[in-house]
């Protein structure tokens, strides 16, 4: 019964971290400024956005995870993606209009972000490279691509429809949430609900006995890595919306806390386990740390190690977990 007890709580670890954070900033609001942290709208609305970009990239991330392996390319292909959208709505924008133009820059963006990751899973799959060194190099290769559309600099978007996308609001909501949001709830059922997903769990578990199974591990796999590149492409559109401008390092920063985030959420880098839920309080966990040191007027340096710290714990009490699921199966 212990053991269950702890598993459980292994299991929620993220959703216990996410509270400890709200509580401990909660009582540090109050006592330091005489108000509150989490109850306020501005500081929930800005916990929001700043989660948006990590979440889109841990949601792509946490398939692949899952399945035993990992993407490092995700950043730049954010960043391809944001320059491309762009450069395509500005184009667009004269002859389609401002809302169409939105569009078929968004499409193109996202459809130009899922080439990177077919090749990720083209290596991964059928060239036996590991994923780690096959997105690793792609990580190169999209970070030069998309400074060299960028020349360099960023690139503004005059589309006032693009800065409304992302920055308006609809009852007091931001579109780049909504958007997220629902992007993140399709991709939840993906992964718990369909075949596509429990073949995913399957190869992370036990790949050989996948195989056995009958599942085509090399097509399962090439989809994994397009359907991370096109995380990776919509959080370069919404990234672009928000700022008004596409820029060839925006993801960049945001690669770590992708990992960290799926991490965090419950997921074993061994692959087998992991929930998109679980993501989305690993994300939220990363964004109120973010916010939260920033709230209180600590230097924003200290975000690296406090989320460097929640990361070593996941990583621990995920080999906990292991070892007593382990000593249970033995027994």
């Amino acid at each position: 019964m212990a053991k269950t007890t702890i598993q459980r709580i292994a299991d929620l670890r993220a959703w216990l971290f996410l509270a400890a954070l709200i509580i401990g900033f909660e009582v540090w609001s109050r006592m330091s400024f005489g108000g509150t942290f989490i109850f306020n709208p501005f500081n929930i609305t800005s916990i929001a956005i700043f989660a948006v970009a990590p979440l889109l990239l841990a949601t792509g991330q946490t398939f692949v995870i899952i399945s035993g392996g990992i993407d490092l390319s995700m950043g730049f292909i954010m960043g391809l993606a944001a320059v491309v959208a762009a450069h395509v709505i500005n184009w667009a924008t004269p002859g389609m209009g401002m809302p169409m133009a939105v569009l078929f820059g968004a499409l193109v963006a996202i459809a130009v972000a899922m080439i990177p990751g077919f090749i990720n899973g083209i290596l991964v799959s059928r060239l036996k490279v590991p994923p780690f060194i096959g997105t690793l190099g792609m990580f190169g290769v999209a970070r030069g691509v998309a400074f060299l559309l960028a020349g360099g600099t960023t690139v503004p978007v005059q589309n006032s429809f693009f800065a409304t996308l992302g920055n308006g609001r609809i009852f007091g909501v931001p579109w780049i949430v909504i958007i997220t949001a629902v992007f993140v709830l399709v991709m939840h059922y993906l992964l718990s609900q369909t075949r596509f997903g429990q073949h995913n769990y399957a190869i992370g578990a036990n790949e050989q006995a996948a195989r056995r199974a009958g599942i085509d591990i090399k097509a399962h796999i090439l989809k994994l890595y397009i359907l991370s590149g096109m995380c990776a492409g919509l959080a370069g559109v919404l990234y672009a919306a928000r700022f008004s401008a596409g820029a060839a390092q925006a993801g960049e920063p945001l690669l770590l806390d992708s990992v960290a985030a799926v991490v965090i959420g419950g997921a074993s880098l061994f692959g087998g386990s992991g929930t998109i839920l679980g993501t989305v309080a690993g994300a939220f966990v990363i964004a109120v740390i973010q916010y939260g040191l920033v709230f209180i007027n600590v230097e924003p340096f200290w975000q690296f190690i406090s989320v460097g710290v929640v990361i070593i714990i996941s990583v621990l009490i995920d080999q906990a977990q292991r070892r007593i699921s382990g000593g249970r199966q033995s027994e």
